[in-house]
């Protein structure tokens, strides 16, 4: 099924293979970090913990602290691993508590933690993710690692907080939209890249352009994951479908539909996120697919795509910058297999 025209010269959607394909070797290094942490977890919820760490999927966040921080192939620093554990983790736990929030059965092709053990088990699972990544941020000689982290965890923390209390609500605005992924997913983009090329010893006006591509990206693969709810293949992107819908969550595509529906069918659509009447998510399916959803939220992704690559532009001399810039193409080659074949 066709939801777009198609763009010139598409990426494949396989982009990820190329350019993790020369992280192997960091990727090893905080797999073997991550299982050595296993033992600092009580043996009552060491299994609980590796299970989350081995569903812990694309490991996006910490590939932006080793491009971020890029000093060579095959060149892995001991603090970029740890400090990508850190933000991994933290990750991992914010992970754990959507699932809970979204009700989701699937994270990765597996049940989620929630599923597995329960979510009365599985929330404070979550807490002693965040717990321990913050323990591990406070290692580094200076506390401003901590500092970030920490800020940059409560962040998070808000904007999941503000999504939670605008579920079942349609009195959700574009702007309170933009400003719950900024914190929520864009944050912990931002401070990979910050991390990242602060610790690798980069000029500070890179670190914070780093930091602005880190956001944008961040934002860009919110609203990429808010198409995929929809449009994706749950076997391909290994997560439970029509979460939002379900859960009342108006996200961007619920948004975009809402302002192009005729009065009569926005007010069922309205009824649904409001739980008052079950999800119909097949006929959303077939009214985004009418009204070119997929089109208008699809240039939202290329917009904020467009701003990371132009956060970099000035740094095209650094070593990460080509590396990050990859990143970007990962994205769109995502985005181009949800568009399905053409």
């Amino acid at each position: 099924m066709s939801h777009a025209t198609p763009t010139a010269n598409p990426v494949p959607a396989h982009a990820f293979a190329g350019v993790f394909a020369q992280l192997a070797p960091h990727m090893a290094a905080l797999d073997e970090f991550l299982r050595g942490q296993l033992e600092a977890f009580e043996p009552e919820i060491r299994d609980m913990a590796d299970y989350c760490i081995d569903t812990s999927g694309k490991r996006i966040r910490p590939a932006l602290v080793f491009l971020s921080g890029w000093r060579g192939p095959g060149v892995v620093t001991p603090e970029l691993v740890k400090v990508a554990a850190v933000v991994e983790m933290v990750h991992l736990a914010t992970l754990v508590h959507d699932d809970i929030m979204d009700e989701a059965d699937m994270r990765r092709g597996r049940p989620t933690a929630s599923r597995h053990y329960g979510p009365t088990a599985a929330v404070l699972l979550g807490d002693a993710l965040l717990a321990h990544a913050v323990h591990l941020a406070a290692q580094f000689p200076t506390t401003e690692i901590c500092a970030a982290v920490s800020e940059s965890t409560r962040r998070v923390c808000a904007g999941e907080i503000v999504q939670t209390l605008r579920r079942g609500s349609t009195n959700v605005s574009r702007a309170d939209y933009d400003r719950i992924i900024d914190l929520k997913t864009a944050e912990l983009f931002r401070v990979s890249c910050f991390l990242g090329s602060r610790l690798a010893g980069t000029a500070p006006g890179f670190v914070e352009a780093a930091a602005s591509f880190g956001r944008h990206l961040g934002i860009a693969y919110q609203i990429y994951d808010d198409l995929a709810d929809f449009f994706g293949e749950e076997r391909r992107i290994g997560k439970t479908l029509g979460t939002d819908l379900a859960s009342g969550k108006l996200t961007l595509p619920l948004l975009t539909l809402m302002e192009k529906l005729p009065a009569n069918d926005r007010t069922e659509l309205t009824q649904e996120i409001l739980g008052q009447r079950p999800p119909q998510l097949a006929h959303r399916l077939a009214q985004m697919a009418s009204h070119g959803v997929f089109e208008a939220v699809s240039a939202n992704v290329e917009a904020e795509i467009g701003r990371a690559v132009a956060a970099l532009q000035p740094w095209s001399e650094e070593a990460p910058t080509e590396k990050l810039l990859s990143l970007c193409d990962v994205l769109r080659g995502q985005l181009s297999a949800l568009r399905g074949p053409q």
